[in-house]
C-alpha cells in the first residue's frame, strides 16, 4: 500500500540554518555509485580519459558488447586506477601534444601495475603517443599531420590485427599532429598509413598495445570488429553487463546505503530519468521513498497535469506537487547568463527540497537524509573540467542543474543509481521495472526546463507563453506526422531578436522562434533531422497564424558538435 502524498503547498520561509547550508553528498567512491563489476558479471574495461571529444563513444561502444566500461581522469592517482581492478585499461585521444609542459599523462608505476597484474593496455592516438613516449621511444610534431579519413595498411597480422591478412586495407578516422618515430623496445609497428605513418604499435609481451586513429567513431567503418577481436580474442574479456544485473546490482547498492529506518526524498521532473530513478529507488525500499514534483515556472504546455496524471494512473508513485513558480522567476528576473541560470535553478531546487524535508519531519518524525536524482553519465562527462587544468577529465561544457548547479554545501546525501549509465541504457532498464513504454520514449527535458530554452530573461515580457505555445504546436505536428519515435529531442526556442514582417496587412514587429531537431544514440554527439519542407512549411504556418507576437520561424540545423543540443 503506497503511502499517501503530502499536501500540495507552496514552499515557506526558510530559517537562516537549513540542509541547504550544510551539504554532504556522496561521490563516485561511495556504495551509492560504484557498481561491482563482478555484480553485473563482466570484466571491467577502464577508459583514462586525456580529453578527447570521442572518449565517451569508447566507452558507449565496449558497453554495446555487453562489457562493462567505465571513463575517469587520465590524472587519475594509481590507487583509483587500481581501486578498480580493470581488466584493460585504455588510454583516450585528446587535445595535448606529449611534448607540453602540462600535457596530462598517467600516473608513476602504472605501467610496473599493469606489466605485474597482466593487464592489458591500448593506447588511442594521443593514448598511443603516451605509451611510446613514456616507455622510451620518441614523438616528434608530425611531418605528416594526419586529419579525417585515411586508409591505413595491415603490416603483420598481430595483435588488433590478428584476424587479418598482411596487406589488408581500410579507411579510419585520424586525428593528430605529432606521429612516432622511434618505438620504445619491444614494440613493433603492425600497421602504417598510406602516408608512411605509424597506425598500430604491439608489444604483447608486455600486453600493451596502440591505434594511432579512433577505431570508436562511424568514420573508422570497422573500428567497432577491430574493438571487438582486441577485446574478447587478444584480452580474453568475459561479457555479461545488461541491464537486469544492473538493476539487481543497483537495488543491493541502494539498500545497502539506506538504512531500514531511514527516509528519502526524489526529485521527479517528469523526464525519463528521474522517472526510472524514483521507480528503481521505490523497488528497492517502498513507501520510504517520498516523490516530489516541483513546478517552477519554466515547465512545457500544460506539464505538470499531464505529469501528475501519468504518475498517478501508470506509475502508482506517491507523488507531492509542489507551486514554486514565483520563486524561481522572481530569482531569475534580469539573469541573462545561461551559466548563472543553471546554478540559481539548482539552488532554488534544493531549497525546496529542504522545506519539503522539514514538512515530512513534521509528519514522519524523522528527517530524510537522502535525496535521489536522475543524473545520467552524459550528465557528469559534460559537467567536467578539461585535464591538464588541475581540475578533471574532459572540458565544461555546462553545469548541470544535478551536477555542476547544486549547492557545495548540502546536507542531503545524493542517491544517483543511474549516474553511470546512458540514456538508451536508462531507457532499458525502464523496460524492465514496467516503466509505460510510451512514457519511456519521451524526449529528454533539461532540468532547467525552459529557463534554457529562453535565450535571455526568462521573465521579460510574455517569452514563456509564447514558447510553451510554440513548442507544442511543433511537438504536436512531429506526432501527427508519425515523427516522434525517429527523434532523439525535439523543442522550440525562444530568441531575443525582434523582426518586421506583415500580418493582415499590417507592418508587425514581432518575437522570432527557432525550431531544433535531433537525431543521437546517447545525447553525446547529434546531428540535425531533416524534415521535409512541406512539414516545415506547414508548421511555421501554424505558428505564426496562432501564437500572437510572433512573425518568423527558423530552424536550426547545426550539429553536436559544433554546438550542443540545446541552446543554452
Amino acid at each position: 500500500m503506497l503511502s499517501r502524498p503530502l499536501p500540495f503547498f507552496k514552499p515557506k520561509s526558510l530559517s537562516q540554518k537549513t540542509l541547504a547550508d550544510t551539504i554532504i553528498a556522496i561521490d563516485s567512491a561511495t556504495a551509492t555509485t560504484k557498481m561491482d563489476p563482478k555484480a553485473v558479471k563482466s570484466d571491467l574495461v577502464l577508459i583514462l580519459d586525456y580529453g578527447s571529444q570521442y572518449t565517451h563513444l569508447i566507452t558507449r561502444r565496449i558497453r554495446s558488447l555487453n562489457i562493462f566500461s567505465l571513463c575517469i581522469s587520465g590524472t587519475s592517482s594509481l590507487e583509483t586506477i587500481t581501486s578498480h581492478n580493470p581488466k584493460v585499461v585504455i588510454l583516450s585521444g585528446g587535445p595535448h601534444s606529449v611534448h607540453s609542459a602540462n600535457s596530462p599523462t598517467f600516473p608513476s608505476g602504472f605501467v610496473e601495475w599493469a606489466k605485474k597484474g597482466g593487464i592489458f593496455v591500448l593506447g588511442v592516438c594521443y593514448g598511443l603517443q603516451l605509451i611510446v613516449q613514456r616507455l622510451g621511444g620518441q614523438v616528434d610534431v608530425g611531418q605528416r599531420q594526419e586529419y579525417g579519413r585515411m586508409e591505413i595498411e595491415v603490416e603483420k597480422n598481430l595483435g588488433v590485427f590478428g584476424n587479418k591478412k598482411v596487406g589488408d586495407k581500410q579507411v579510419v578516422w585520424m586525428s593528430h599532429g605529432d606521429e612516432t618515430v622511434k618505438l620504445p623496445y619491444g614494440f613493433e609497428v603492425v600497421a602504417r598509413s598510406q602516408q608512411g605513418a605509424v597506425a598500430a604499435v604491439e608489444n604483447r609481451e608486455m600486453r600493451f598495445f596502440g591505434l594511432q586513429y579512433h577505431p570508436e567513431v562511424t568514420h573508422s567503418p570497422e573500428g567497432m570488429d577491430t574493438l571487438r577481436y582486441f577485446l574478447f580474442d587478444v584480452c580474453g574479456v568475459s561479457p555479461g553487463w545488461n541491464m537486469e544485473n544492473v538493476l539487481d546490482e543497483e537495488i543491493r547498492v541502494i539498500n545497502d546505503a539506506v538504512g531500514p529506518e531511514e527516509h528519502v526524498i526524489c526529485a521527479l521532473s517528469g523526464g525519463v530519468d528521474s522517472t526510472v530513478a524514483a521507480t528503481l529507488v521505490h523497488k528497492a525500499i517502498g513507501d520510504r521513498l517520498h516523490c516530489i514534483f516541483v513546478d517552477n515556472g519554466l515547465l512545457r504546455y500544460k506539464e505538470r497535469e499531464r505529469v501528475a496524471e501519468t504518475f498517478e494512473s501508470d506509475l502508482h508513485l506517491p507523488v507531492t506537487c509542489v507551486d514554486a513558480s514565483n520563486e524561481f522567476l522572481t530569482k531569475l528576473k534580469g539573469v541573462v547568463d545561461p551559466e548563472m541560470k543553471r546554478k540559481i535553478i539548482g539552488k532554488e531546487f534544493i531549497s525546496i527540497f529542504d522545506a519539503f524535508a522539514h514538512e515530512l519531519e513534521q509528519k514522519l518524525g524523522k528527517k530524510p537524509a537522502y535525496l535521489v536524482q536522475g543524473t545520467l553519465y552524459p550528465d557528469v562527462i559534460e559537467s567536467c573540467p578539461p585535464p591538464g587544468s588541475g581540475r578533471s577529465h574532459s572540458h565544461t561544457i555546462k553545469s548541470h542543474h544535478n551536477v555542476g548547479g547544486l549547492p557545495k554545501d548540502m546536507k542531503l546525501k545524493l542517491i544517483e543509481p543511474l549516474k553511470l549509465l546512458f540514456k538508451d541504457e536508462v531507457r532499458q532498464l525502464g523496460r524492465i521495472l514496467n516503466v509505460p513504454d510510451a512514457f519511456l520514449k519521451r524526449h529528454p527535458f533539461p532540468g532547467p526546463g525552459l529557463a534554457v530554452r529562453v535565450l535571455g530573461d526568462v521573465t521579460e515580457g510574455n517569452a514563456l507563453d509564447i514558447l510553451r505555445q510554440v513548442d507544442e504546436i511543433f511537438i504536436q505536428s512531429i506526432k501527427d506526422a508519425g515523427l516522434y519515435d525517429s527523434i532523439w529531442q525535439a523543442f522550440a526556442v525562444f530568441l531575443p531578436v525582434r523582426s518586421v514582417g506583415v500580418q493582415g496587412d499590417q507592418r508587425t514587429h514581432s518575437h522570432v522562434v527557432a525550431l531544433r531537431a535531433v537525431t543521437s544514440q546517447d545525447g553525446m554527439t547529434a546531428d540535425w533531422y531533416y524534415f521535409e519542407h512541406k512539414f516545415l512549411d506547414d508548421v511555421a504556418r501554424k505558428i505564426c497564424n496562432s501564437v500572437r507576437g510572433v512573425n518568423r520561424v527558423v530552424q536550426d540545423i547545426t550539429s553536436k558538435p559544433p554546438s550542443t543540443i540545446e541552446w543554452e
